[in-house]
């Protein structure tokens, strides 16, 4: 029988966006399908590759060397969007490394269900963006993409709480922060299908962290650590410059990141109401 840390290795060696999409849906499917049959799949473990397969396009570039597009253009519009794909894509196969790197550790069967969940959305989220670009006349791939998106994880390959600590309560968290500025330009636009698709991408994105926020609070619990002291010193040793407010402090909350955790990592006081 095929495991889930194998399936997640056939998801990352995978190099078309949407071919891994498809995958990464299709294994959710018979992952979840053999739980509710009370036959579930053993987790066993992977040697993922260093870096997931991507396809000849889009060019991925130093951050410094992607262009800046002002969304105010349906050009640039298009580049804010392409971004988002990337980033979409990037979700997907970070969500099925997690599982294929750190199988080796015992987890509760929760771990896997919420891991899978997520890639299975984050492929929905690919799809999504993808469409609203060809409706655009545009495509992924079409533009250079950001090179630095996997470096989360090359960092964190060894260090499951800072994988949870940098990729969810960080990286996802700070799509929470960013996301309604993006539904606005849109409806602005008037681009409808952007709209809904930012929509589902910002509904289900707070569930994401919340997975990050449950699973690094109960590995800190099962090991007698506080979890905002260790997230701190986490964030601090892997992310790469402070945390920039404003924050969507609401939606933070929900998924279970307090403003304690977040603030002492911006070097500013956090503010008084």
């Amino acid at each position: 029988m095929t495991t889930l840390a194998e399936m997640a290795v056939e998801v990352l060696t995978t190099a078309d966006g949407r071919a891994k999409c498809a995958l990464s849906r299709r294994h959710a499917e018979t992952w979840f399908a053999a739980r509710a049959a009370g036959t579930p799949i053993p987790v066993g473990t992977a040697i993922p590759p260093p870096h997931p397969a991507r396809p000849a396009q889009p060019d991925l570039l130093d951050p410094r060397d992607v262009p800046r597009r002002r969304p105010g253009s349906p050009q640039g519009r298009i580049a804010l969007l392409h971004a988002v794909a990337h980033i979409e894509l990037n979700a997907v196969d970070l969500h099925w490394d997690i599982i294929a790197r750190f199988g080796h550790i015992a987890m509760p069967p929760g771990f896997y269900d919420d891991w899978v969940k997520a890639a299975a959305e984050e492929s929905n989220h690919f799809n999504l963006i993808c469409d609203c670009l060809e409706a655009m006349g545009s495509h992924y791939g079409a533009l250079p993409a950001h090179a630095g998106m996997w470096r989360a994880a090359s960092d964190t390959a060894e260090d499951l709480f800072g994988r949870l600590a940098v990729v969810p309560m960080v990286l996802e968290a700070r799509g929470l922060d960013v996301t309604p500025g993006m539904i606005d330009i849109f409806r602005r636009a008037g681009e409808e299908q952007t709209v809904t698709a930012l929509e589902v991408i910002y509904a289900e994105e707070v569930g994401h962290v919340a997975y990050g926020s449950k699973w690094f609070n109960w590995l800190c619990g099962r090991d007698g650590l506080d979890p905002k002291d260790v997230f701190h010193a986490l964030v601090r040793q892997y992310f790469h410059g402070a945390l920039k407010p404003p924050f969507n402090e609401e939606k933070r909350a929900e998924a279970g990141l307090p403003p304690d955790f977040y603030w002492p990592l911006t070097g500013k006081d956090e503010p008084v109401d």
